[in-house]
């Protein structure tokens, strides 16, 4: 099982000009180890919707990679998701599962069934072109540089340990630039980058 740290860095490390969208546990980690205009905090409204809007911009940007770091929680509410990316075929999206088992920012609350689910099966079972899945730091880690790489749809789940994050806001004072500005505010900003086609900063 990895921390977040563990799951978050060697993506950090390695990422180049591709979308980061993020939701629930990952949202403030990310945004401090990244700040780049094409990061996107998926954490307002919609629970659940996550992998929909990642999916939505990959195939908007056929020639960028979406990554998009999902919720073991969110991505049981939208299963059909997983059908929707093999349909559209798309090549350019990275679909990461982060288990933890709990709906972490709203109180801990256990995802049903947690620890039963096999989401690497159901993604095989409807067509993912590549499918990951990791429990151990190391093997995640080597991976993420071909897994970076890959003609998709590629699916990931990793196994992660629970952390200790709370409600998520859009305020000055938080310290991932992505969430000190409104929805609509970083929404202008991303869509800048994707149009300059550029990183942002990083």
């Amino acid at each position: 099982m990895l921390t977040v740290a563990q799951l978050l860095e060697p993506l950090s490390r390695h990422r180049t000009d591709e979308v980061v969208v993020t939701t629930m546990s990952v949202v403030r980690p990310w945004g401090l180890l990244s700040d780049s205009d094409l990061d996107f905090a998926s954490a307002d409204s919609a629970m659940g919707h996550t992998a929909d809007l990642a999916l939505g911009i990959a195939l908007a940007q056929p020639s960028r990679r979406v990554v998009c770091l999902n919720g073991d929680g969110s991505m049981l509410m939208c299963l059909g998701t997983l059908a929707t990316a093999v349909e559209v075929g798309a090549t350019n999206y990275i679909l990461v599962v982060c288990d933890n088992g709990v709906y972490e920012i709203t109180g801990h609350q256990p995802v049903t069934a947690s620890g039963q689910i096999d989401y690497s099966a159901m993604a095989e079972a409807v067509g993912f072109r590549t499918v990951y899945h990791f429990d151990d730091a190391r093997a995640w880690a080597e991976a993420v540089p071909a897994l970076l790489q890959e003609s998709g749809p590629t699916f990931v789940h990793v196994r992660t340990e629970p952390g200790d994050q709370g409600p998520i806001g859009r305020r000055p004072e938080e310290e991932a630039r992505y969430l000190q500005h409104s929805l609509a505010e970083w929404s202008g900003i991303m869509r800048d980058a994707l149009v300059a086609g550029s990183s942002g900063r990083t």
